[in-house]
């Protein structure tokens, strides 16, 4: 199953990191290296969350 990063939309290679919702728990936040290095933003579809 191919992976794409929640705050980017790009595919994921092996360097990534996943977790659930700190906010409802429910859907999986993927987030690439990227990312998480420039502190870009995400939003869960589900609640609506945002997270650095």
């Amino acid at each position: 199953m191919v992976k794409t990063c929640t705050s980017c939309n790009m595919q994921v290679g092996s360097d990534f990191i996943e977790f659930k919702c700190p906010n409802c728990s429910k859907h999986k936040i993927v987030r690439c290296m990227h990312c998480r290095t420039t502190a870009r933003s995400y939003k869960c579809p589900d609640c609506q969350f945002m997270g650095p």
